[in-house]
């Protein structure tokens, strides 16, 4: 709270060079991109980090398969590029994982058609992953005895990437490393407007949580709001050549279904991709596509009935999953890309749309909108808003700086040293699947050194405080004084997954929540738990961000 508070306060005071608004993916890579170059930056969000589209992914950062049916294929061949850089330079957050794929009798391509198209996906993407594979039935029931081969046409294995953390916790770590080189963010900030003043972007902006109302002044500013770029365009008066149409996508987070490491693919029954992901203990089942008007969107009867449906047909499970067994709910929109001429008609032409990004930029009044846009394509949109923003007049004093990827492997190597010579790993929690000095690096990268500082001090630092989680004293006080947590669903939905994984009345009866609750908020603890249980955020693992 004391590190939102100081950043609420330098805003008020500062002269930027770019503000951004939106601290969603496009958003934290902008920010972290041009912060590390050397720009003075300012973001904010209404809500928290990550809070709002950017919750709510597949977690996954694949290279767009599907587009090869639509002939986009240079986007295809992006999106495995970028795919491949993210895979190398993130090792610890984002991974190869194999998909799983059968076929159907009576779908609209033979099983040799679509084997084709993954050798050709695998081509686009440079051959970074591993070869493609074909199955046959009885391969597919010998490896993956839960997938149902009554109506059994062919199958196949390729390769794509997934996150082991949480979507919003990836987005985090943009924000926080952008905080580290000098950018200045707050949440729940509210931007009501902008105007343009002498060369300058006065915007007014409202503390969310004190009701005060303040401006921030940048030369340069950045609409990166999400699904609502379109809105706050709106409020400074800014026309673009492109707008965002919505699809709404849920999943479901469901008991395991089978404890191998790979991503299940089928196709639904509405013909589009879906996905059975391992989540750690859970697995998480979806997606929909459903065409909706508004950003705002909830899981109705019809998108459960949809998902259950799917998964039941085609799995052997002892007993089909139920609404009871529902752990938790995942809704967003997926902000999709139209130019203002286009109508987006037509439902065959809806479900192939692509999650292609768009970013139009305005000289003359130094005001960049960034349209569409997925997690896999992060770093070049971050890279694009650096080369438009220094056109604007914003100089650069670090230009070739590269400003994402984890630290070196130095210091992962002196970390895992250190973990080693304190042997760490034997303080892993039977609640977690690997081991603490892996999870501690992979969630907190260099910070992570400063854990083991205090685990040498006092071994108790180690010790899993909620019962249930795999979360440790030391991580919920660096949290505390490093992640902005100014209610209890941003730890609980974003900067960690629990909301995620456990059911509603397990974490309000999880021992330890509230001594979590003192760490964070002090002497508002009780305040903050109650705020949350009495809300929607803590029912279902639902939440909302920009």
């Amino acid at each position: 709270m004391k590190l939102r508070l100081s950043n609420i306060r330098k805003l008020g005071q500062g002269d930027f060079d770019v503000l951004v608004i939106g601290g969603g993916i496009n958003g934290a890579v902008s920010a972290a991109a041009l912060s590390g170059k050397g720009a003075k930056v300012a973001l904010i969000d209404q809500r928290d980090f990550a809070g709002f589209t950017s919750q709510q992914s597949s977690n996954l950062a694949w290279g767009g398969i599907k587009y090869l049916e639509s002939r986009d294929f240079g986007l295809v061949r992006g999106l495995c590029k970028s795919r491949n850089h993210l895979i190398e330079n993130f090792p610890s957050r984002i991974q190869e994982i194999r998909f799983f794929t059968t076929i159907e009798k009576g779908f609209r391509f033979p099983p040799w058609f679509i084997w084709a198209g993954t050798w050709v996906y695998w081509l686009f993407g440079n051959c970074f992953t591993q070869v493609p594979r074909l199955l046959n039935r009885r391969s597919t029931e010998q490896e993956e005895p839960v997938v149902s081969t009554a109506n059994y046409y062919g199958g196949f294995e390729y390769s794509d990437a997934y996150l082991h953390d949480n979507d919003s916790r990836f987005v985090f770590q943009f924000i926080r490393a952008a905080m580290d080189r000098g950018c200045i963010a707050a949440n729940y900030v509210a931007s009501e407007g902008a105007r343009r003043e002498n060369g300058r972007w006065i915007t007014r902006v409202r503390d969310v949580i004190s009701g005060e109302s303040f401006e921030i002044r940048a030369k340069v500013l950045i609409n990166a709001a999400g699904p609502f770029v379109d809105d706050h365009n709106a409020l400074t008066g800014e026309k673009t050549e492109h707008q965002h149409v919505f699809s709404k996508g849920i999943h479901l987070i469901v008991p395991q279904v089978t404890p191998n490491r790979r991503i299940l693919t089928f196709f639904a029954d509405d013909g589009r991709l879906f996905f059975v992901i391992p989540m750690g203990v859970r697995t998480c089942v979806g997606t929909t596509d459903t065409r909706v008007d508004s950003p705002y969107s909830e899981v109705t009867e019809e998108d459960r009935q949809f998902v259950l449906d799917n998964i039941n047909k085609r799995l052997n499970l002892a007993k089909p999953l139920t609404t009871a067994d529902i752990i938790a709910e995942r809704c967003g929109v997926r902000p999709l890309v139209v130019k203002r001429s286009g109508n987006g008609n037509g439902e065959r032409d809806w479900l192939l749309m692509s999650r292609k990004h768009e970013i139009d930029a305005n000289q003359e009044t130094a005001h960049i909108s960034v349209f569409g846009g997925k997690l896999t394509d992060c770093v070049n949109v971050g890279n694009e808003i650096s080369t438009l923003v220094a056109g604007m007049g914003v100089s650069m004093r670090y230009p070739d700086y590269k400003w994402y990827g984890e630290p070196h492997t130095s210091v992962r190597e002196e970390y895992f040293h250190q973990a080693r010579l304190m042997n760490l790993d034997s303080y892993t929690s039977p609640n977690s699947i690997e081991a603490l000095s892996t999870r501690l690096w992979r969630r907190y990268d260099q910070q992570a050194l400063e854990l083991l500082a205090l685990i040498r001090e006092d071994p108790r630092e180690a010790e899993v405080l909620i019962q249930g989680t795999d979360y440790i004293r030391c991580e919920i006080e660096l949290i505390r004084h490093q992640e902005m947590v100014t209610k209890l669903e941003d730890f609980l939905r974003r900067r960690s997954k629990i909301a995620l994984v456990m059911r509603h009345e397990d974490i309000r009866n999880a021992e330890g929540l509230m001594a979590a609750c003192e760490i964070l908020f002090g002497d508002e603890a009780r305040e903050k738990y109650e705020e949350y249980f009495a809300s929607d955020a803590g029912h279902g693992g639902m939440g909302t961000q920009a």
